[in-house]
């Protein structure tokens, strides 16, 4: 599994955006930085169908990464991504290093367990809906997640899971939750479909 985040660069001399877009055009290659912990930013080039592969994981985007280049190797995040609004190619990534012992920001997916077998759905005959897809998450490296689940098993029909719902991995903290109560949003609800049953028979009783 390790094997699948290993990112393989090379540094790249030249810079601008007349040389980027050449890498791209000519090479098949990405433009990438590498930069943080107050160490020098380092310019690189990833190999195009080699980025497309490890993105078709999904915990490439919230995993401790390790970045090769010219004989070295540091730990990193993917911390922004780059594509091409019509082709959806890739055209820059940005790598943050991290030490194991400074905190990292990062945002991790949210997987959603039991959703048929929920209460609302099962007995309440509800629909489940997404107001998020992923979490801005706090933690040590050696502590990061590949994602977070959310068991809706005894979520009720007009039930709504807000993010201080979430049972979280140990040290792990939500971003949000740290700026106040204001921030505690909703993640998922089950409401009864507009046009059901249900509906029907309350509106032939009014």
């Amino acid at each position: 599994m390790s094997d699948l985040f290993i990112v393989n660069a090379e540094v790249r001399a030249d810079q601008g955006k007349g040389a980027s877009r050449r890498l791209r055009r000519l090479d098949n290659k990405v433009p990438a930085i590498l930069y943080g912990e107050g160490k020098d930013p380092v310019c690189l080039t990833l190999k195009q169908n080699e980025v497309v592969k490890s993105l078709e994981n999904e915990a490439f985007y919230s995993h401790i990464l390790t970045v090769k280049y010219d004989g070295n190797e540091e730990s990193a995040i993917l911390k922004d991504l780059q594509r091409h609004p019509a082709t959806n190619m890739v055209t820059h990534a940005d790598f943050m290093r991290v030490s194991k012992d400074h905190a990292i920001h990062v945002h991790v997916p949210l997987h959603f367990i039991n959703e048929e077998s929920s209460v609302g759905v099962k007995m309440g005959g509800g629909a489940v809906s997404h107001q998020m897809t992923e979490v801005e998450i706090i933690c040590l490296p050696g502590d990061l997640p590949e994602f977070i689940e959310v068991d809706m098993k005894d979520v009720e029909v007009d039930q709504i899971l807000h993010l201080s719902d979430i049972v979280l991995p140990k040290g792990v903290t939500i971003a949000a939750l740290a700026h106040g109560e204001d921030h505690n949003l909703p993640i998922a609800s089950i409401h009864k479909p507009k046009g059901s049953k249900a509906d029907d028979e309350e509106a032939t009783e009014e």
